[in-house]
């Protein structure tokens, strides 16, 4: 066996009226008119983007510059919104470097080629001066609130029509993005303290003047960037990533907040590089699954050169430190305090029967006959219902001189289980102990030898730490001696004709002797994790055995055919496998849903919402 082999398991707010001032109203450009883009995102998909466009001021200089690198820029965003799951593009500030009538105007005709992308932009000091309650400049006539008005991002601006703030749906869930004015006043803290308090989502705050960089990219708050942080992050346990540009190097710190929770804050600016930036885009990847953001920097316009020069190519893509890296974060850990993920609802048993379940447990009350509560012995003899109606009921028994314990009810759960509920097995070797549940002597599953096809699925959880030896521990199995079935190829005519295991590499093994031949297929899972829930699915099609791992196909599956399931007669069991007809240890963790189908189920079929 190849026990080198590893895959980590991939898995797992309010709407507010804009508040505009009147004079912003009346004034600020409309939004431009949409142009067709290459496919909209997906915003339940785990794995979405966030672009961020940093300062563009040497491109959009009315004393001499080019503003093609922004257009290309804004083109690859609106080309690429659906392959790269782009949900919002923010903007850090100093759009322009004079703000300027003619400059706004020049930035204006550029972010025309941003057509539907949902975006937001904010004044940085080459665009304005003083704070945000500075009244009409040529900055709020061209991205005053106007402009974002028609976007699905769009939650509202401040009075002063500096200020304005996006609530983005990535993930399955809601984010909100904060564009502050690169001065913010008592006013302007003030609202986007009604904004975060309003909105208790995870939050993106961006502003122009936040941290400063040394040469090695470490970053420190500025003089604006401490105020902000005294006043409006620390004590906002939502905010927990917060962008800047105005200062160059690139550079990235991370903070604590007044929760004890890290706060990742980032400047980006490049235009101190080649062509002002030329156009270098930022793309934070957020991946759901793995718990990650991955960060990459590019210049789309760059990119699409046919003959580039050495120089051009140097720029392409930046790979430095502080340029491409990945921000780990446990996103339901770090949000549960004010937006835990949601938890689906149990589902009844009568939303997961399909047509040819032989038998389905659960061990809420819908399931377990005096269910108690989380922590609570299961007495021997508790019967698990079979919620199927074909009467394969299971029976709890403790072996050997296990004591109470070894068998308990929990509330712990899958979040894609049906039922908000499991038990709790604390098997283990030396000296053997365990406890299992049983069918009847003659429950119809005993003899029955699935020909035609079966799946076979249950949920578990292995402890964290994982402690003692639990090598090949049972989930379940069918009793009985393979030997006695006529079959003899297999590993020991003393194992059952039917188990699914746990290595001592923590490797899931399912095994099944099918009826007409003497032959044992075997599938192998990678190693399992600790401490997390787990979906497992047995599927053979009345041919070949294919087993999945919260949701996906594993490698390492049988090549050989095997129709059907070699049974004895004997009773099905949860919790541990037999030798020789006796039992020594018993599984170690958590069980949850089980259910038995006599066909192929496809993936989306499956138990797992």
């Amino acid at each position: 066996m190849d026990t080198s082999l590893s895959r980590r398991s991939l898995l797992r707010a309010a709407a507010a009226v804009p508040v505009l001032s009147a004079a912003s109203a009346g004034t600020a450009a409309a939004a431009p008119s949409a142009t067709p883009s290459g496919g909209l995102p997906d915003g339940r998909d785990p794995r979405f983007t966030i672009a961020v466009l940093p300062d563009t001021q040497y491109l959009l200089d009315e004393g001499g510059s080019d503003a093609e690198p922004v257009r290309a820029t804004l083109r690859h965003l609106v080309r690429e919104r659906g392959s790269d799951n782009i949900v919002f593009m923010t903007q850090l500030g100093d759009v322009t470097e004079h703000g300027t009538e003619a400059e706004m105007d020049a930035a204006r005709r550029a972010f025309e080629s941003a057509g539907r992308l949902p975006y937001s932009v904010l004044a940085g000091n080459h665009d304005v001066s003083g704070d945000d309650q500075r009244g009409d400049t040529p900055y709020l006539r061209t991205f005053g609130p106007r402009r974002f008005a028609r976007m699905e991002t769009y939650g509202g601006s401040s009075p002063d029509g500096y200020n304005s703030y996006h609530v983005v749906r990535g993930g399955g869930r809601e984010w909100l993005v904060l564009a502050l004015d690169w001065r913010l006043s008592d006013a302007g803290v003030a609202w986007a303290q009604r904004v975060l308090d309003t909105h208790p989502l995870p939050t993106i705050l961006t502003t122009h003047d936040l941290v400063w960089a040394e040469d090695d990219g470490n970053a420190h708050l500025s003089d604006n960037g401490q105020r902000l942080w005294d006043r409006l992050i620390r004590g906002n346990d939502q905010v927990f990533l917060a962008l800047g540009g105005h200062y160059w190097p690139s550079g990235r710190t991370t903070l604590t907040n007044d929760a004890g929770r890290p706060v990742h804050l980032h400047v980006t600016n490049y235009q101190d590089r080649y062509y002002g930036g030329a156009g270098m885009l930022r793309y934070y990847r957020f991946d759901l699954a793995r718990h990650v953001i991955d960060v990459e920097t590019f210049s789309p316009w760059l990119r699409e050169k046919k003959a580039p020069t050495p120089l051009e190519t140097e720029h392409v893509e930046l790979s430095g430190d502080v340029d491409r890296f990945t921000v780990e974060i446990d996103f339901d850990e770090r949000f549960a305090a004010f937006a835990p993920p949601p938890v689906p609802a149990p589902r009844p048993p009568s939303a997961v029967l399909p047509r040819d379940t032989v038998a389905y447990w659960r061990f809420d009350a819908a399931g377990l006959a005096a269910a108690g509560s989380d922590g609570a012995p299961v007495p021997p003899g508790t019967v698990a219902r079979d919620l199927s109606g074909n009467g394969n009921h299971l029976t709890s028994a403790l072996l050997h001189d296990s004591g109470p314990d070894t068998l308990t009810w929990s509330a712990e759960h899958h979040d894609g289980q049906p039922a908000h509920a499991s038990l709790r097995f604390d098997g283990g070797k030396g000296p053997d102990r365990g406890a299992v549940l049983r069918t009847g002597a003659h429950a119809p599953v005993n003899s029955m030898t699935f020909e035609r096809g079966y799946t076979i699925e249950t949920f578990l959880k292995l402890p964290e730490p994982f402690e003692g030896d639990h090598a090949w521990m049972g989930i379940l199995s069918w009793e009985g001696r393979a030997g006695d079935a006529g079959k003899h190829s297999g590993w020991s005519d003393d194992e059952p004709t039917c188990s699914l295991n746990v290595s001592g590499e923590r490797f899931l093994q399912f095994i099944a002797y099918p009826v007409p031949v003497d032959a044992d297929p075997t599938s192998w899972s990678h190693a399992l994790p600790v401490g997390r829930w787990t979906h497992v699915a047995v599927v053979n099609d009345g041919r070949h055995t294919v087993m999945y791992v919260d949701g996906s196909r594993i490698v390492r599956n049988a090549a050989e055919e095997g129709r059907g399931i070699a049974t004895l007669g004997k009773p099905f069991v949860i919790g541990g496998t037999q030798s020789a007809e006796r039992y020594g240890q018993g599984f170690y963790g958590w069980i949850g849903d089980t259910r038995i189908v006599a066909r192929a189920l496809r993936p989306d079929q499956f138990l797992l919402r």
